[in-house]
């Protein structure tokens, strides 16, 4: 995530730091000395004999002064007030050894170097400008002061350029060092981002896991719903046909032989469907009524077989264009239409019952009324996919497959259910 540029821009840092540190610590010795060398090397042609005794004098006083700032820079109190004296003393130390001679200018060049690290912002300037007179002095030909009006002429013109540069690199270092704040601000931004970043994926794995243990436990959840569902309306359905008939062949045996035959052998078709079905749910096949039927005529035949075995005249109707339905689809409206005509035959006391199945562009709507006695929708208890697989029974399956389930009835004027469901076609 980027770690390793910033891990390289700030080791560039550093590494600048360190060494402007060492030249601030070692530097000022060996320009001093070198000055002083090459000063007592020109003694004898630029400079007088109270130059070189003020020379002597004052270059121990140089040293002095170093060794001073070397052990008071150490000491974080009053550490800006030593600065200031520091750099004051040794400014007029190094403009009077240029005096002297001008070859102790290289000495009077740390000026340049840190008055911007050890003087306020507008000191350092004047700073740097008394050191520009210093080095302007000491290359304008005749040393301190001027001898000639040419002399003077040079002073000007070299001071107004140190004074030009001055303030040119003054500016440039003002920018180099809020640059360089802004770098390290920024690293340090980035590294709290990519610790946070590392927080934030070591909090998604931990999420990441809590989704699939949830996902895992939705799933057994629904397959469960699914199973419980499948069963009611196969097994619990086909029992209830097969006690219906049963009870028909105990109150016809005497009186009509064989219409008491005809509801055994109603029972135990029933008991084969029954058990065939149960068999498809439990391997999460589709309704036996559509392995070799497509929607409509299994609905067709289940609506014609309920109504020859409770006795009630039923009708069944397609509208719109028949397509070939995905598996999950035709499963989840044969199982609406089922539970729908299972519940008018057990509740209703319908003598009419009619099933409509619509194709409408992208959606597919089954709807089941009959004549009966009705009720009251919003007195019925609310599912809990426990107690029952009727009306919520329905829609959940519906909403199973993004679909819907809507019931209108009134005491005494029969009922209509109707489910909508997308189309989507066989693969």
């Amino acid at each position: 995530m980027g770690t390793g540029h910033t891990g390289g821009d700030a080791a560039a840092v550093t590494t600048a730091e360190q060494g402007w540190e060492q030249f601030s610590r070692y530097g000022p010795y060996g320009l001093l000395g070198l000055a002083t060398v090459v000063s007592a090397m020109s003694a004898d042609l630029i400079m007088s004999r109270t130059g070189m005794y003020v020379a002597g004098v004052l270059v121990p006083v140089a040293l002095a002064l170093q060794l001073w700032w070397s052990w008071s820079r150490h000491r974080p109190a009053g550490r800006s007030r030593a600065a200031h004296l520091y750099f004051a003393v040794r400014t007029v130390l190094a403009f009077v050894l240029t005096w002297c001679n001008p070859f102790f200018s290289m000495f009077a060049l740390l000026g340049y170097f840190d008055a911007a690290r050890l003087l306020p912002k507008r000191a350092a300037r004047v700073g740097m400008l008394a050191t520009a007179v210093t080095m302007a002095g000491s290359q304008c030909g005749s040393g301190f002061p001027p001898d000639t009006l040419t002399n003077w002429t040079a002073f000007g013109i070299l001071l107004a350029l140190h004074s030009t540069l001055v303030l040119v690199f003054a500016q440039i270092d003002t920018r180099q060092a809020e640059h360089a704040r802004t770098q390290i601000d920024t690293i340090a931004e980035l590294e709290s981002a990519n610790a946070r970043l590392e927080q934030a994926l070591a909090e998604n794995a931990g999420l990441h896991a809590q989704l699939l243990v949830q996902a895992r436990e939705a799933g057994v959840a629904d397959e469960r719903s699914r199973l419980a569902a499948e069963i009611h309306d196969t097994i619990a359905q086909g029992l209830t046909g097969i006690i219906a008939q049963l009870q028909a062949v105990t109150s016809t045996a005497d009186s009509d032989p064989a219409l008491a035959r005809k509801h055994l052998d109603r029972a135990a078709a029933l008991a084969r469907h029954s058990l065939g079905e149960a068999r498809r749910s439990v391997r999460n096949l589709v309704p036996a009524a559509l392995a070799h039927d497509d929607l409509p005529e299994a609905l067709e035949k289940t609506v014609a077989s309920w109504a020859e075995r409770v006795g009630v005249r039923a009708e069944f109707t397609v509208t719109g264009t028949a397509e070939p339905l995905h598996d999950e689809v035709g499963a989840t409206l044969l199982r609406i239409a089922e539970e729908a005509l299972a519940n008018a035959g057990r509740h209703s006391g319908a003598s009419r019952v009619g099933v409509t199945l619509s194709f409408m562009g992208d959606e597919v709507t089954l709807d089941v009324r009959d004549d009966g006695c009705g009720f009251d929708p919003v007195a019925l208890p609310p599912y809990r996919g426990t107690d029952g697989f009727g009306l919520g029974g329905m829609r959940a399956r519906a909403e199973r497959i993004a679909g819907a389930v809507v019931v209108e009835s009134e005491p005494g004027n029969g009922a209509a259910v109707s489910a909508r469901v997308p189309l989507v076609p066989h693969q």
